[in-house]
């Protein structure tokens, strides 16, 4: 099952020139961060947020510098 996900994918040809095989971008990268980390970070802030307004004790990231 998983190692259909790891097969070498043949290369390709176009009259007899290999084509490059498919790669992430930086673009890719940062839209990834955006759509993924960017929402992940958010929810993150709001429990620190809400935990520090119900108990007093702050448990974000930056307490530690505060």
């Amino acid at each position: 099952m998983i190692s259909k996900y790891f097969k070498k994918v043949p290369v390709q040809t176009i009259m007899g020139h290999r084509l490059p095989e498919p790669r992430p971008t930086l673009m890719a990268v940062l839209w990834v961060m955006v759509y993924l980390g960017l929402p992940v970070f958010a929810l993150g802030v709001l429990l620190d947020i809400a935990i520090q307004a119900i108990t007093g004790k702050c448990t974000g990231f930056w307490c530690w510098f505060f």
